[in-house]
C-alpha cells in the first residue's frame, strides 16, 4: 500500500499516519495493538480497501472468529463507513454478495469477508488465493486458525507483496499476540524468530484518536477498573492472572483438537444460562445468553463439545437449544430459573420442534458465582476436563473468576452454562476434604449401570456407546 487518501469528510490521525508507515513497510506481518475505539479497525478496513482499489482484480480477506460478529461489525458498518468517506461513490450495496459474503469493487477486486468458526464457511474461502489477509479481534482468534488461513495468502499480482494484517486489545502475555508481536517469538516452539524484521507492530490508543471519540466515552475508559482500564485504555498486555480459578496454561494443557480422539460419551447435555431478554431486544442488551454442550466420557473425563452461546431472544435460544439437543442426542437439558422456571421450562419445551420429548433439569443459582465455579476449577486443574476446539470468548469469562469475585467486564453467561453443565455430569463426584482426592461417580464405577446410556452418535460426533 503506497497511497494515502484523504477527504474534506475524513483526515488521518498522526498515530494513523504512523500506522500506515508501519502498514506500507517491507514487513509481512503488520499488527496493531491497543485500547478500544482507537482507530485500528478503521486504519486496517481503509488499508485492505486501498491495496484493492490500486491492484484491479486482486483478492483479500477480513477475517474474524465468529462469522456473525464480523458481518455486523464490519460488513454492514465499518466497511461501507470507510468507504462512503474514504472512496466517496465507490460503494454500492449491491456489490455485496449475501451469500458468500464478499464485495467486488469497480476494477474487478474482491474483498472476502469471514468467520473461522464454521467448516463450511471456511472451506470456502480458503478454497481461494488472497493478496491481503486481514485478522480482526486477533485476542478471539487461536493461533492454529491463524496459521491455516495464511496458507492461502499466496495470490501472485505484479508489484505487489503479500500482506498480513492483524488488530487486538492487548490480551494477558499468555496469549500468542504477545509472543509474535512483541517477543518476537514463534508461538508454536517458543523459539526466536529467523526473520523478526519480517513482523511490525504499533500501538494505537483512545487518546490517539480523542478527535473523533465523545469525552464521555474517554472519561468512561479512565474511570474502569485497574485490569480493564489498563487493556481498554491503556492498551497494555496484562500480567498473568497467578491466582485466576481458571488461567490459560491449564486449559490448553488439556484441550483436545481433533474430535477423532474422543471416547464414547456416557452422557451429554445442554446447559443454558438465559436472560430476561425478549424477541424485541437481544441486540440492544449487553448479556448473552449462555448455552454450552458438554458430555462425560467413559473414560471419566469430561469434553466441552460446543459454545453456541450469543445475543438472542427466546424464541431464537430455545430453538438452538432444541436443536443441539437433537444433534448431540443429549439426556438433558440443564437451564439455570433464576428468571421464572416455568418460563424457562416453557420456552425450551415451545422451541422444540423435533416433537421428542426433552428431559428438563431447572438449577437455581442460590450460591453465588465463585463458590459454584471452585469445585469445577479444580476438575480443571486435575485434568478432568477438556476443551474439544478453541473457545476465546468463554476461555477468557472463565480466567476473570478469582476467590475474590468475578473481573470481567461483562456478565460470564457462557462461563456460567459451562459450570451448570459440569456440575450436572460429575453430580456424583464428592470431595474429600481430609485427602482433597475426587472420588469417581457411581455410573461410571458401574459398567452394567453404564451400559443403559448407550446409543449411536450422529455422524461426526462422538458415538455413545458402551464402555
Amino acid at each position: 500500500m503506497n497511497a494515502v487518501v484523504e477527504t474534506p469528510e475524513f483526515k488521518h490521525t498522526q498515530q494513523q499516519l504512523k500506522a500506515l508507515s508501519v502498514l506500507s513497510s517491507d514487513a509481512a506481518d503488520c499488527g496493531l495493538g491497543g485500547g478500544s475505539r482507537s482507530g485500528k479497525t478503521f486504519l486496517l478496513v481503509y488499508a485492505v480497501i486501498t491495496r484493492a482499489l490500486l491492484y484491479p482484480n486482486s483478492r483479500h480477506a477480513i477475517l474474524r472468529f465468529r462469522q456473525n460478529a464480523i458481518i455486523q461489525a464490519i460488513v454492514l458498518d465499518t466497511f461501507p463507513k470507510v468507504l462512503k468517506l474514504c472512496y466517496p461513490g465507490v460503494y454500492d450495496e449491491k456489490a455485496l454478495n449475501k451469500t458468500w459474503w464478499f464485495y467486488t469493487l469497480p476494477n474487478g477486486s474482491e474483498i472476502w469477508f469471514g468467520g473461522l468458526d464454521d467448516k463450511e464457511r471456511v472451506e470456502k474461502i480458503l478454497g481461494n488465493e488472497y493478496m491481503t489477509i486481514y485478522f480482526n479481534e486477533c485476542s478471539q482468534i487461536p493461533w492454529q486458525s491463524i496459521k491455516l488461513a495464511l496458507t492461502r495468502l499466496a495470490q501472485k499480482v505484479a508489484g505487489a507483496s503479500l500482506k498480513a494484517y492483524y488488530d487486538f486489545n492487548p490480551p494477558s502475555k499468555r496469549h500468542w499476540t504477545y509472543k509474535y508481536f512483541i517477543e518476537k517469538r514463534s508461538p508454536d516452539t517458543n523459539k526466536p524468530m529467523l526473520t523478526p524484521l519480517s513482523v511490525a507492530f504499533l500501538y494505537m490508543n483512545p487518546l490517539d484518536n480523542q478527535d473523533n471519540l465523545d469525552p464521555a466515552y474517554i472519561r468512561r475508559l479512565e474511570e474502569m477498573p485497574e485490569k480493564e482500564r489498563q487493556r481498554f485504555f491503556l492498551g497494555q498486555f496484562s500480567d498473568e492472572d497467578n491466582d485466576a480459578l481458571f488461567n490459560d496454561e491449564q486449559l490448553e494443557s488439556n484441550r483436545v483438537t481433533d474430535a477423532k480422539d474422543l471416547p464414547d460419551m456416557l452422557r451429554i447435555v445442554v446447559a443454558v444460562d438465559p436472560s430476561g431478554a425478549s424477541d424485541d431486544d437481544p441486540d440492544t442488551r449487553s448479556d448473552e445468553i449462555g448455552i454450552i454442550v458438554a458430555g462425560l466420557g467413559m473414560d471419566g473425563r469430561g469434553y466441552l463439545l460446543e459454545d453456541i452461546s450469543g445475543k438472542y431472544g427466546p424464541s431464537i435460544w430455545s430453538k438452538i437449544v432444541g436443536d443441539a439437543f437433537q444433534r448431540h442426542l443429549a439426556d438433558a437439558v440443564v437451564a439455570e430459573s433464576n428468571f421464572g422456571g416455568a418460563m424457562v421450562k416453557y420456552t425450551i419445551e415451545a422451541g422444540n420442534q423435533s416433537g421428542d420429548n426433552i428431559n428438563i433439569k431447572l438449577v437455581n443459582a442460590s450460591r453465588g458465582k465463585v463458590v459454584r465455579a471452585e469445585p469445577i476449577a479444580a476438575l480443571y486443574d486435575r485434568g478432568k476436563i477438556s476443551h474439544v476446539g478453541h473457545y476465546p470468548e468463554l476461555e477468557e469469562q472463565m480466567c476473570s473468576f478469582h476467590p475474590d469475585g468475578y473481573k470481567g467486564m461483562r456478565s460470564p453467561d457462557r462461563a456460567d452454562a459451562a459450570i451448570w453443565a459440569w456440575t450436572e455430569l460429575f453430580a456424583g463426584l464428592v470431595k474429600d476434604q481430609t485427602s482433597r482426592e475426587w472420588r469417581a461417580p457411581p455410573t461410571l464405577a458401574n459398567k452394567n449401570q453404564a451400559k443403559n446410556y448407550g446409543h449411536q452418535g450422529t455422524p461426526g460426533l462422538p458415538k455413545r456407546g458402551r464402555p
